[in-house]
């Protein structure tokens, strides 16, 4: 690695607390996923229908996608690569978009009006998590779009 392009690096604010991010989402996604099909799903499950169980069950691709590009960006964040912009970009655009999907099923469904307020506590933590981090990492990226295209090798 060129001199030039240790010191951009070095000097793309934040990289660290986005990356800090990334690895909090990637553990927690697959956490979430093996306590819901590995311990006892009811731990999690904010409602206890058929369609919400459907519903659920349909997020495991979408958020493995979610991991990788997590995953990804983590990985080029640390190597000092171009590439985390891309990377970045997606993860945080995967995670509004399943934060979206999320939060109007629970609306059009009474999700949050459930009475096991415990449930419904984690059905809101993880909404605001998956929205705020997404909104956080996407628009760290496209602040220091410059600064990370600059850093070379993707």
């Amino acid at each position: 690695m060129s001199d030039a392009r240790s010191s951009a690096a070095a000097d793309v604010p934040g990289r660290r607390f986005i990356l800090g991010v990334l690895v909090f989402g990637i553990v927690a996604t697959v956490a979430y996923w093996v306590v819901w099909f590995g311990v006892d799903r009811e731990i999690l499950a904010s409602a206890h229908t058929d369609s919400y169980y459907a519903f659920e069950n349909a997020f495991p691709l979408a958020d493995a996608w979610m991991v990788a590009t997590g995953i990804a960006a983590s990985v080029a964040l640390v190597r000092r690569r171009a590439s985390a912009l891309v990377w970045c970009v997606a993860a945080g655009a995967t995670s509004i978009y399943l934060g979206l999907l999320d939060v109007l099923f629970d609306l059009e469904n009474g999700v949050y009006g459930a009475p096991d307020t415990g449930a419904v506590a984690v059905e809101l933590t993880i909404n605001v998590l998956t929205l705020a981090l997404g909104t956080v990492v996407l628009g760290w990226a496209w602040r220091r779009r410059r600064e990370l295209v600059q850093l070379g090798g993707f």
